[in-house]
């Protein structure tokens, strides 16, 4: 996914932050009414597992993962952390499982292009995700709050 290293970083990142908030209320039209855990489900897919880490008036943080199973163990992966900017319409991904938060990898903010680059591989991810999850086709069911405790 590095492959794709467009000249204007920056307004493309906002485009594609723009069609992931698009592409999230299509695979999860009841987005915002959702209080805490959904799963969505698709003909011989791995379920997708949401849950509601923060709610405030404008913005509202999910995880979002799939949910594997292997030798009796449950794996959630990719734990995609994503806050959804309801006024700006805009979903931008915070950090994934195998990254951790920009502040910790990121020390000195000087770096900007070092920002963009991070910010637009954890989105570009996002994007090919969510395509992925939108042509399975996805459903997402009522919540089950026992879920993801």
């Amino acid at each position: 996914m590095g492959v794709i290293d467009p000249i204007n970083k920056s307004w493309c990142l906002e485009q594609i932050c723009e069609a992931n908030y698009q592409k999230l209320l299509q695979l999860i039209p009841l987005l915002f009414t959702i209080d805490a855990n959904a799963v969505g489900t698709a003909k011989q897919k791995t379920t997708l597992h949401l849950r509601v880490l923060e709610r405030n008036p404008y913005t509202l943080t999910i995880e979002l993962n799939h949910c594997f199973h292997h030798n009796q163990r449950t794996t959630l992966a990719p734990a995609v952390i994503i806050r959804i900017y309801r006024d700006a319409k805009s979903a931008e991904v915070l950090r994934d499982h195998a990254r951790e938060d920009l502040e910790r990898v990121i020390k000195n903010p000087a770096h900007s292009t070092d920002i963009m680059d991070y910010k637009w591989r954890l989105n570009y991810f996002l994007t090919k995700w969510l395509d992925y999850c939108l042509r399975a086709k996805y459903e997402f069911h009522s919540e089950h709050p026992a879920l993801l405790t």
